[in-house]
């Protein structure tokens, strides 16, 4: 009786645990194993939707918070951009404060130039993008894609003297897939 049993039931179980198992995988393609493009996380263009190109003041401050904190504590990793070689406590907090030298006119005679040295430190709000590395499966039944985050870079805005941006720096790499850093130093 046994051995009935489990000549019957053995195809059945066979053919639900392969249906369950082929379900999740058959027909999933890689598209590309590495993509990378900036997400704006701050919108000020008062004529959007305030979700377009934004992620709400609190939750963004949060994402940002948490990132620059695991990092500068040692917990995560953080990568060089360029090179993808990681970077000491030091290096990390340096980076957190730009250093600018001005000359500045004394107020008083002789009126010569000073070199006066501007410290400032980098502010959650200064950081208004998120550079992302991802990987990209699609589902050729379905054309869902799945995308796998391997890294995060945030980045920050660079203004002129006069207030106008002039661009993003991109900070550093924090790398979720140990074989992204290591990839990348490679090539």
């Amino acid at each position: 009786m046994n051995k009935f049993l489990l000549i019957v039931l053995m195809p059945v179980l066979s053919m639900f645990t392969t249906s369950c198992r082929s379900g999740a995988d058959s027909g999933k393609n890689i598209v590309t194993k590495r993509i990378q493009y900036d997400v704006a996380i701050r919108n000020t263009d008062p004529d959007m939707d305030w979700w377009v190109q934004n992620i709400e003041g609190s939750n963004r401050e949060k994402l940002i918070k948490d990132i620059l904190g695991r990092v500068t504590s040692g917990e995560v990793k953080a990568y060089d951009f360029l090179s993808c070689k990681p970077f000491s406590a030091n290096e990390i907090a340096a980076m957190m404060k730009r250093v600018d030298t001005i000359s500045v006119e004394r107020s008083t005679p002789p009126y010569d130039l000073v070199d006066t040295v501007l410290v400032t430190e980098i502010r959650l709000s200064d950081i208004t993008k998120i550079r992302f590395l991802e990987e990209w499966s699609m589902n050729d039944k379905t054309l869902a894609i799945t995308k796998k985050v391997a890294g995060i870079c945030p980045m920050v805005e660079r203004l002129t003297d006069s207030g106008e941006l002039r661009g993003y720096k991109p900070l550093f790499w924090v790398f979720f897939d140990d074989k992204y850093p290591a990839e990348l130093q490679s090539k």
